[in-house]
């Protein structure tokens, strides 16, 4: 391997997060975080949240344990203080007690935002194998179970430690939206005894007929992605235009500066010619305010937010086209006279 390449692989061995590289959760601990997160939902459509627990084997991450954080609203009691108090009395009763991270709702594919962003960076720099843990309501209410771990990049990590988020430091730290965020595998796990009744449970069902095999239900899934799909393009539209007029301010202003010191330089040199001292530059530029430089933080989540929404869409666009295609193929076979 040539000394060039062996750079590149270093680099990018170094941009990766290799620190966890799957999540077993276990089954009681999915079905804790889905009721409680379609509890939320329902009742008062807030975000639901909760702390996951359980140990870290090498680069896998075993969830065993979960519970729900307390409802903002609740004054009474304190967070930090709750999740300290549920941890010991899990630990007196022999469950694992360590944090590895943590868990909230999304809503069609909805997840991403700068809250989300500083708790994960709390949580990682804290935590060092921590994820988060996004399970959507509207999308596994349709059929389609949706659970996905995330943790941020090296470069994200770097990015909001800085906390310049200019788009000059965002090009020196090579950070775009697709680098906000890594997938980490999940795999639900069950214990053999769950496996057992399980199978016994299948054996008591009967099975289907195969009559919800081409059932549409892609459709009002797909239908709400493009909705949302279409409000984030707004947002990201109306950063585009703020950083578009911040650019056409910096513009304008260096003509002014240009012109300035121009008229500056005739002036010096006429009293150069009277033997009067030259204004230097920079006191001419002190009357020109440096402008704010616009954060591109707010327009890299909604960015992040619609690469995911296209995601989603070509996997359930593929879906439901294939549905469709098949059930349009079966009925007009059926319409067509058949041949003695």
């Amino acid at each position: 391997m040539s000394g060039k390449n062996r750079r590149n692989q270093n680099q990018r061995q170094q941009e990766s997060d290799n620190t966890i590289a799957s999540v077993h959760c276990d089954g009681l601990a999915v079905m804790k975080m889905v009721k409680h997160c379609h509890e939320e939902s329902q009742s008062n459509m807030d975000l639901a949240q909760g702390a996951l627990l359980g140990l870290a084997f090498g680069k896998t991450l075993e969830i065993t344990n979960c519970f729900p954080f307390p409802k903002s609203g609740d004054e009474t009691m304190d967070e930090e203080e709750y999740q300290l108090a549920m941890m010991r009395r899990l630990r007196r009763v022999n469950v694992d007690h360590f944090h590895v991270g943590w868990y909230q709702s999304a809503d069609v594919g909805n997840f991403l935002s700068l809250p989300l962003l500083e708790s994960q960076y709390h949580y990682q720099t804290s935590i060092e194998e921590s994820v988060v843990v996004i399970y959507d309501t509207q999308k596994s209410a349709r059929g389609f179970l949706t659970l996905k771990a995330y943790r941020l990049t090296p470069q994200a990590i770097a990015m909001y430690k800085d906390g310049d988020f200019t788009a000059e430091a965002l090009k020196n730290l090579k950070i775009s939206y697709e680098k906000l965020f890594v997938e980490v595998p999940i795999y639900i796990k069950n214990s053999p005894l769950t496996n057992i009744m399980m199978s016994e449970l299948g054996e008591l069902i009967p099975e289907e007929s195969g009559t919800h095999f081409l059932d549409l239900g892609t459709a009002s899934v797909l239908e709400n992605h493009l909705r949302s799909l279409m409000e984030r393009v707004d947002e990201l539209n109306q950063e585009a235009t703020k950083f578009n007029k911040y650019q056409q301010a910096v513009i304008r202003q260096d003509m002014d500066k240009t012109r300035v010191l121009a008229k500056n330089q005739q002036e010096n040199n006429s009293r150069i010619a009277k033997g009067e001292a030259p204004v230097p530059d920079e006191e001419v530029l002190k009357t020109f305010r440096p402008l704010p430089v616009p954060s591109r933080l707010n327009s890299m989540i909604v960015s992040g937010q619609i690469n995911t929404y296209a995601q989603h869409i070509s996997q359930f666009c593929s879906q439901s086209l294939a549905k469709v295609y098949m059930t349009q193929s079966l009925q007009s076979a059926k319409t067509q006279p058949q041949n003695n």
